[in-house]
Protein backbone atom coordinates (compact mmCIF):
# COMPACT_ATOMS: atom_id res chain seq x y z
CA UNK A 1 0.00 0.00 0.00
CA UNK A 2 2.83 2.33 0.84
CA UNK A 3 4.50 1.49 -2.44
CA UNK A 4 1.38 2.39 -4.40
CA UNK A 5 1.10 5.79 -2.74
CA UNK A 6 4.68 6.57 -3.63
CA UNK A 7 3.97 5.69 -7.23
CA UNK A 8 1.01 8.07 -7.39
CA UNK A 9 3.02 10.82 -5.70
CA UNK A 10 5.82 10.50 -8.19
CA UNK A 11 3.32 10.61 -11.07
CA UNK A 12 1.69 13.79 -9.70
CA UNK A 13 5.09 15.46 -9.30
CA UNK A 14 6.00 14.59 -12.88
CA UNK A 15 2.78 15.96 -14.25
CA UNK A 16 3.16 19.14 -12.19
CA UNK A 17 6.67 19.64 -13.55
CA UNK A 18 5.41 19.25 -17.09
CA UNK A 19 2.62 21.73 -16.52
CA UNK A 20 5.03 24.21 -14.96
CA UNK A 21 7.49 23.89 -17.86
CA UNK A 22 4.67 24.40 -20.34
CA UNK A 23 3.49 27.47 -18.51
CA UNK A 24 7.00 28.97 -18.43
CA UNK A 25 7.74 28.38 -22.15
CA UNK A 26 6.96 31.46 -24.47
CA UNK A 27 4.88 31.09 -27.60
CA UNK A 28 6.90 31.19 -30.88
CA UNK A 29 6.35 34.42 -33.01
CA UNK A 30 4.35 33.88 -36.25
CA UNK A 31 6.38 34.19 -39.53
CA UNK A 32 6.29 37.71 -41.15
CA UNK A 33 3.87 38.19 -44.09
CA UNK A 34 5.45 38.02 -47.56
CA UNK A 35 6.67 41.37 -49.02
CA UNK A 36 4.27 42.91 -51.61
CA UNK A 37 5.49 42.68 -55.24
CA UNK A 38 7.07 45.89 -56.63
CA UNK A 39 4.63 48.09 -58.56
CA UNK A 40 4.55 47.79 -62.35
CA UNK A 41 6.25 50.67 -64.23
CA UNK A 42 4.19 53.45 -65.77
CA UNK A 43 5.05 55.12 -69.07
CA UNK A 44 3.75 57.89 -71.30
CA UNK A 45 5.07 59.27 -74.62
CA UNK A 46 3.85 62.22 -76.69
CA UNK A 47 4.96 64.21 -79.75
CA UNK A 48 4.42 67.94 -80.19
CA UNK A 49 3.48 68.70 -82.89
CA UNK A 50 2.28 65.33 -84.07
CA UNK A 51 2.03 66.44 -87.72
CA UNK A 52 4.97 68.09 -89.50
CA UNK A 53 6.04 68.80 -93.05
CA UNK A 54 8.94 66.83 -94.45
CA UNK A 55 12.18 68.31 -93.11
CA UNK A 56 10.58 69.83 -90.00
CA UNK A 57 11.21 68.68 -86.42
CA UNK A 58 8.98 67.63 -83.54
CA UNK A 59 9.66 67.11 -79.81
CA UNK A 60 9.15 63.75 -78.12
CA UNK A 61 8.38 63.96 -74.40
CA UNK A 62 8.20 60.93 -72.11
CA UNK A 63 7.74 60.15 -68.42
CA UNK A 64 8.07 56.87 -66.54
CA UNK A 65 7.93 55.62 -62.94
CA UNK A 66 9.27 52.42 -61.46
CA UNK A 67 11.55 51.82 -64.45
CA UNK A 68 15.28 51.20 -64.47
CA UNK A 69 15.67 50.57 -68.21
CA UNK A 70 13.94 52.93 -70.68
CA UNK A 71 14.48 52.95 -74.44
CA UNK A 72 12.78 54.38 -77.54
CA UNK A 73 12.97 52.62 -80.89
CA UNK A 74 15.13 54.59 -83.30
CA UNK A 75 16.70 56.61 -80.47
CA UNK A 76 18.05 54.03 -78.03
CA UNK A 77 18.40 54.15 -74.25
CA UNK A 78 17.04 57.31 -72.62
CA UNK A 79 16.58 58.73 -69.14
CA UNK A 80 13.46 57.66 -67.22
CA UNK A 81 11.88 61.02 -68.08
CA UNK A 82 12.88 63.66 -70.59
CA UNK A 83 12.39 65.11 -74.08
CA UNK A 84 14.24 65.04 -77.38
CA UNK A 85 13.82 66.70 -80.77
CA UNK A 86 13.54 64.39 -83.78
CA UNK A 87 13.19 64.94 -87.54
CA UNK A 88 11.51 61.90 -89.08
CA UNK A 89 11.91 61.45 -92.83
CA UNK A 90 8.49 59.83 -93.06
CA UNK A 91 5.47 59.15 -90.89
CA UNK A 92 6.72 57.22 -87.83
CA UNK A 93 5.29 55.58 -84.71
CA UNK A 94 7.81 56.00 -81.88
CA UNK A 95 7.74 53.09 -79.40
CA UNK A 96 8.93 53.42 -75.78
CA UNK A 97 9.68 50.43 -73.54
CA UNK A 98 10.08 50.88 -69.75
CA UNK A 99 11.41 47.91 -67.74
CA UNK A 100 11.62 47.64 -63.96
CA UNK A 101 11.42 45.17 -61.10
CA UNK A 102 7.64 45.20 -61.40
CA UNK A 103 7.54 44.31 -65.09
CA UNK A 104 7.43 46.10 -68.44
CA UNK A 105 5.30 48.97 -69.70
CA UNK A 106 5.08 50.38 -73.24
CA UNK A 107 3.89 53.63 -74.81
CA UNK A 108 3.71 54.96 -78.39
CA UNK A 109 3.44 58.31 -80.17
CA UNK A 110 2.61 58.75 -83.87
CA UNK A 111 4.20 61.52 -85.94
CA UNK A 112 2.66 62.14 -89.35
CA UNK A 113 4.99 63.62 -91.97
CA UNK A 114 3.37 65.44 -94.89
CA UNK A 115 5.11 66.17 -98.16
CA UNK A 116 6.19 69.74 -98.67
CA UNK A 117 4.24 71.54 -101.33
CA UNK A 118 6.22 71.66 -104.57
CA UNK A 119 7.72 75.06 -105.19
CA UNK A 120 5.56 77.23 -107.33
CA UNK A 121 7.09 77.59 -110.73
CA UNK A 122 8.04 81.18 -111.23
CA UNK A 123 7.61 82.43 -114.74
CA UNK A 124 10.80 83.95 -116.07
CA UNK A 125 10.81 87.70 -116.30
CA UNK A 126 10.05 88.89 -119.82
CA UNK A 127 13.01 90.08 -121.81
CA UNK A 128 13.15 93.45 -123.51
CA UNK A 129 12.50 91.68 -126.77
CA UNK A 130 9.36 90.07 -125.28
CA UNK A 131 8.17 93.44 -124.01
CA UNK A 132 8.92 95.01 -127.39
CA UNK A 133 6.88 92.41 -129.23
CA UNK A 134 3.91 92.74 -126.88
CA UNK A 135 3.95 96.53 -126.55
CA UNK A 136 4.92 98.03 -129.92
CA UNK A 137 2.08 98.44 -132.43
CA UNK A 138 2.41 98.71 -136.19
CA UNK A 139 1.29 101.91 -137.91
CA UNK A 140 -1.22 101.58 -140.76
CA UNK A 141 -1.67 103.79 -143.84
CA UNK A 142 -4.33 104.67 -146.37
CA UNK A 143 -4.07 103.48 -149.95
CA UNK A 144 -1.27 105.19 -151.87
CA UNK A 145 -0.48 107.42 -148.85
CA UNK A 146 2.56 107.78 -146.61
CA UNK A 147 1.15 110.31 -144.12
CA UNK A 148 0.29 108.93 -140.69
CA UNK A 149 -3.47 108.84 -140.26
CA UNK A 150 -5.19 110.60 -137.40
CA UNK A 151 -6.43 107.33 -135.93
CA UNK A 152 -2.79 106.09 -135.76
CA UNK A 153 -1.48 109.01 -133.67
CA UNK A 154 -2.29 107.27 -130.37
CA UNK A 155 -0.33 104.20 -131.50
CA UNK A 156 2.67 106.36 -132.43
CA UNK A 157 2.57 108.06 -129.03
CA UNK A 158 2.30 104.72 -127.18
CA UNK A 159 5.21 103.32 -129.19
CA UNK A 160 7.31 106.42 -128.48
CA UNK A 161 6.54 106.18 -124.75
CA UNK A 162 7.63 102.54 -124.59
CA UNK A 163 10.81 103.24 -126.56
CA UNK A 164 11.65 106.17 -124.29
CA UNK A 165 11.29 103.93 -121.23
CA UNK A 166 13.54 101.25 -122.81
CA UNK A 167 16.46 103.30 -124.01
CA UNK A 168 18.59 100.25 -124.86
CA UNK A 169 16.21 99.05 -127.54
CA UNK A 170 17.24 99.58 -131.16
CA UNK A 171 14.83 98.68 -133.94
CA UNK A 172 14.02 98.79 -137.63
CA UNK A 173 10.85 100.24 -139.20
CA UNK A 174 9.84 98.24 -142.26
CA UNK A 175 7.70 99.95 -144.93
CA UNK A 176 5.08 97.65 -146.51
CA UNK A 177 2.45 98.09 -149.24
CA UNK A 178 -0.45 96.12 -150.68
CA UNK A 179 -0.17 94.20 -153.92
CA UNK A 180 -1.44 96.91 -156.22
CA UNK A 181 1.05 98.92 -158.28
CA UNK A 182 4.48 98.12 -159.64
CA UNK A 183 7.33 96.72 -157.59
CA UNK A 184 9.40 99.89 -158.01
CA UNK A 185 6.53 102.17 -157.06
CA UNK A 186 5.73 100.20 -153.93
CA UNK A 187 9.38 100.08 -152.86
CA UNK A 188 9.44 103.86 -152.97
CA UNK A 189 6.09 104.13 -151.18
CA UNK A 190 7.22 101.67 -148.54
CA UNK A 191 10.34 103.74 -147.95
CA UNK A 192 8.24 106.88 -147.49
CA UNK A 193 6.02 105.13 -144.96
CA UNK A 194 9.01 103.89 -142.95
CA UNK A 195 10.51 107.37 -142.92
CA UNK A 196 7.16 108.87 -141.81
CA UNK A 197 7.11 106.56 -138.79
CA UNK A 198 10.75 107.32 -137.99
CA UNK A 199 10.10 111.07 -138.17
CA UNK A 200 7.06 110.84 -135.90
CA UNK A 201 9.05 108.89 -133.33
CA UNK A 202 11.99 111.29 -133.34
CA UNK A 203 9.59 114.18 -132.93
CA UNK A 204 8.21 112.32 -129.88
CA UNK A 205 11.71 112.13 -128.37
CA UNK A 206 13.15 108.83 -129.60
CA UNK A 207 16.80 109.31 -130.69
CA UNK A 208 17.22 108.91 -134.44
CA UNK A 209 20.35 106.80 -133.84
CA UNK A 210 18.20 103.96 -132.54
CA UNK A 211 16.02 103.77 -135.66
CA UNK A 212 16.74 102.08 -138.98
CA UNK A 213 14.37 101.97 -141.94
CA UNK A 214 13.93 99.59 -144.86
CA UNK A 215 11.29 99.16 -147.55
CA UNK A 216 9.92 95.82 -148.73
CA UNK A 217 7.18 97.32 -150.89
CA UNK A 218 4.73 94.58 -151.71
CA UNK A 219 7.25 91.73 -151.45
CA UNK A 220 6.42 90.56 -147.89
CA UNK A 221 2.65 90.78 -147.47
CA UNK A 222 1.16 90.04 -144.06
CA UNK A 223 -2.11 88.94 -145.67
CA UNK A 224 -2.36 87.29 -149.10
CA UNK A 225 -6.04 87.69 -150.02
CA UNK A 226 -7.02 90.19 -152.73
CA UNK A 227 -9.54 92.36 -150.89
CA UNK A 228 -9.57 95.66 -149.04
CA UNK A 229 -9.54 94.11 -145.56
CA UNK A 230 -6.37 92.23 -146.44
CA UNK A 231 -4.76 95.14 -148.29
CA UNK A 232 -5.31 97.34 -145.25
CA UNK A 233 -3.24 94.99 -143.11
CA UNK A 234 -0.39 95.14 -145.61
CA UNK A 235 -0.17 98.96 -145.76
CA UNK A 236 1.88 99.42 -142.63
CA UNK A 237 5.04 100.45 -140.91
CA UNK A 238 6.21 97.31 -139.10
CA UNK A 239 8.63 97.35 -136.13
CA UNK A 240 11.42 94.75 -135.79
CA UNK A 241 13.55 94.42 -132.66
CA UNK A 242 17.28 94.63 -133.29
CA UNK A 243 19.35 92.21 -131.19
Amino acid sequence: MKHQKMKWFTLVLAMSAVLMLGACKKKAAPPPPPAPPPPAPTASLSANPNTVQQGQSTTLTWETTGATDVSIDGIGAVQPSGSQQVTPAESTTYHLTAKGAGGTQEATARVTVTQSAPPTATAPSPTEEDLFASSIKDIYFDYDKSEIRGDQQSSIQADAQFLSQHSNVNFTVEGHCDERGSTEYNLALGDQRAVSVKTALTQAGVPVSRIKTISYGKEKPFCTESNEACWQQNRRGHFVYQK
